[in-house]
Order: C-alpha cells, then sequence, then structure tokens
C-alpha cells in the first residue's frame, strides 16, 4: 500500500511525480521527489511553430528521458505525471484551451490524456501559476500558510490565490489572472486588449515595447544609446529599462516607478478582496528588483488597505526560482490523487502491487 506522510495537516503520498512545465519558449521535465528536489533535470525548446502536434511530441519526449535518466529504484514507484502549462487551462479535464503564446492552432489541447496515455501513468494539469503556487506552498516561501497570494512579475504577470489550504480554481478554472486586474481607468494597453492592468505596467513584455517606443520618439538617451548596441536580431528588454533606471535615467525610471506601482497597486485589491495572510513574489523581474519592488508593495498595504487586514499580511521573495513549477508538480498529483470528490477510480500500476487510488486521468 501507499506509504504516506502528513505534511501540514494534508497527507501526501511519499512517492515521486514526473514533472513537465510546458512553456513558451522551453519545456522542461524532471522527476521529483516528495521533498521537491528533482532529478534526471531535461529540457528543450518549445517547437511552437511545428503546430500542436510538434509540441505534444516533444512532451512525451522530455517525460520520457526524464523517467528513463532517475535511478531504477525511484522510476519504479514513480505515481503519476504533473503537468505545468501557460493558461488558461481546463484542469478538471486536462485541456490546454488558448495560451497566447504557444501558436495559433495551439487550442483545446488535451494534454494530460496525451502523456497518461503515452507513460500509462494518471497524468494532471493546471496553470502554470497554480503549479507554482502549490510548490511554494509545500516547500518554499508559503510553507506552513494557507491562505495566500502567489505573484509572479516576468515576461507577464501572473499569480493563484490560496485560500484554506486549497486553490481557488473558480466555476470554470480561470480564478487568479491577477495581471489583468485593471489598476487605473487610463493608461498602457494589455496584451490581452485590456487598458491599465497590471501586466500592462509590469511585465517584460510589455516594457520592452515601451522602450521600443521610446527609442522611435528618442524619449530615453540611455536607451537610444542602448539601441545601438544591439546585434542585428536584438531588441531591447526589461532589463536595458532598469538598468537605464538605475542609471538615472528619466524615462526609464518612470517606466520602473510605474510598474512597481502597478504591482503595489495590485496588491492592495487582492488583499482587500481575498485576505491573505502572505503574498509570495517571484519571477525574473521581481528577482532582480528584490525590494526594490518588495518595497513599495509593503508600504502599500500598510498604508491604503483596511488596516485591519493589512497589519496581518507579510510579503516576502519566492524561494524556488526558476524551477518552482517543477517543483509544483509534486503536491499537485499528489492532491489531485488524494481528490476527496472521489470521482473515478484509477490504477496505479506497480509491478505485482496494483494500488487504487481516487480522482485520476488515465485511458
Amino acid at each position: 500500500m501507499l506509504r504516506t506522510i502528513e505534511t501540514r495537516g494534508f497527507a501526501l503520498s511519499s512517492l515521486p511525480v514526473i514533472a513537465v512545465d510546458l512553456g513558451g519558449t522551453r519545456i522542461r521535465a524532471a522527476v521529483v521527489l516528495p521533498d521537491g528536489s528533482r532529478l534526471a533535470r531535461v529540457e528543450r525548446p518549445t517547437p511552437s511553430a511545428d503546430g500542436p502536434s510538434a509540441v505534444l511530441a516533444a512532451c512525451r519526449d522530455v517525460a520520457r528521458r526524464a523517467r528513463k535518466a532517475a535511478p531504477a529504484d525511484v522510476a519504479a514507484t514513480i505515481a503519476g505525471i504533473g503537468l505545468s502549462s501557460p493558461g488558461p487551462v481546463d484542469p478538471e479535464r486536462g485541456v490546454v484551451l488558448e495560451p497566447p503564446n504557444l501558436g495559433p492552432h495551439f487550442r483545446d489541447i488535451p494534454l494530460a490524456a496525451d502523456l497518461a496515455a503515452a507513460e500509462d501513468l494518471p497524468a494532471f494539469l493546471d496553470r502554470d501559476t497554480n503549479v507554482a503556487a502549490l510548490g511554494e506552498h509545500a516547500f518554499g516561501a508559503a510553507r506552513g500558510e494557507n491562505d495566500f497570494i502567489y505573484l509572479t512579475v516576468s515576461t507577464g504577470v501572473g499569480g493563484s490565490i490560496f485560500t484554506g489550504g486549497q486553490l481557488l480554481h473558480g466555476p470554470d478554472g480561470f480564478a487568479g489572472e491577477l495581471g489583468h486586474v485593471p489598476v487605473g481607468l487610463d493608461g498602457p494597453p494589455c496584451g490581452c486588449g485590456g487598458v491599465a492592468h497590471v501586466e500592462a505596467y509590469a511585465a517584460g513584455a510589455s516594457l520592452a515595447r515601451m522602450a521600443a517606443e521610446l527609442v522611435a520618439t528618442g524619449g530615453s538617451a540611455f536607451l537610444v544609446a542602448r539601441a545601438r548596441t544591439l546585434g542585428k536580431d536584438e531588441e531591447l528588454s526589461a532589463k536595458d529599462v532598469a538598468e537605464g533606471a538605475l542609471a538615472d535615467d528619466p524615462a526609464c525610471m518612470r517606466l520602473m516607478n510605474d510598474a512597481r506601482r502597478a504591482v503595489a497597486a495590485g496588491c492592495v485589491g487582492y488583499v482587500n478582496a481575498f485576505n491573505p495572510h502572505r503574498i509570495v513574489v517571484g519571477g525574473s523581474i521581481a528577482e532582480a528588483e528584490g525590494d526594490r519592488m518588495l518595497g513599495p508593495i509593503r508600504i502599500a498595504i500598510a498604508t491604503e488597505v483596511f488596516s485591519v487586514i493589512g497589519r496581518l499580511v507579510q510579503v516576502v521573495p519566492a524561494a524556488l526560482g526558476g524551477d518552482v513549477s517543477l517543483a509544483g508538480c509534486q503536491p499537485l498529483v499528489m492532491r489531485r490523487l488524494a481528490n476527496h470528490d472521489q470521482r473515478s477510480p484509477t490504477t496505479i500500476k506497480r509491478p505485482d502491487n496494483p494500488v487504487a487510488v481516487p480522482g485520476g486521468t488515465h485511458p
């Protein structure tokens, strides 16, 4: 029978999983142990230009390679496959619906069923930020806290809401798009078509677009000079804007101040709406900014949130770095295997030891 461990009030089966993190540019996989450590980590470019079939084949490839590279005793006890994907997704059906960065034809893709069939294991899917939140809750900066917000500020701005120890999915599985909360009545356009969203100010893609506009209008001496140093196929990035701000370029300082203020204003709304006790902030831009971003969030919460709510909130940096969604696949699989709905029995196949578990997705 399954050996279990008790972790913060939730019984997790102490078994490894295959983790697959599907991203717009890279697909990563590893075998993740119950303590969150990763073995046999592999990655490859995402072949989104070649269509959905090529992306599915690449996901199968990295999962197979990770499983094959794991030690034999670990590989023999793998409980299932956890899948992290850009949203929106349908976590119940294991379907990736219409992510904006995987090509125009990547729609309604049954990723979980495809991987389950390929590896003969139950497979479970969730949006990448939800999986990251599970990782930080089990192994990182949200450990021991059952009511928190996870926010990532990177190429895009995304997030997840944990309440009462559970992810808030909403009735259709789409809850938690924290980057697309408006923080003004007027402002820059967002990639989703909205106006003045947090992501429109603070995302790496948005900052890069605004940097290019400043170069075109001559609005930033620093960025104009930086653009002259770029190669033929290179473009300005959020890193260039941040470096311009540190060099006291007025236009870059304005963009970065707006980005920090937008994230802080978003967090004020999240705290008033959801009453979290912790906000965990990750992503490449947040990591690079450090307290330059976390400080304004803390000040905004202290001064703009209902005091009875705000004084309970900690704002902390994420702990697990770029592999957070790989780590989060372990609690994703364990929670889904222990699904209290017990909708349909699934068998995890082991040599001479089949074990029935509830709630799986299996061919």
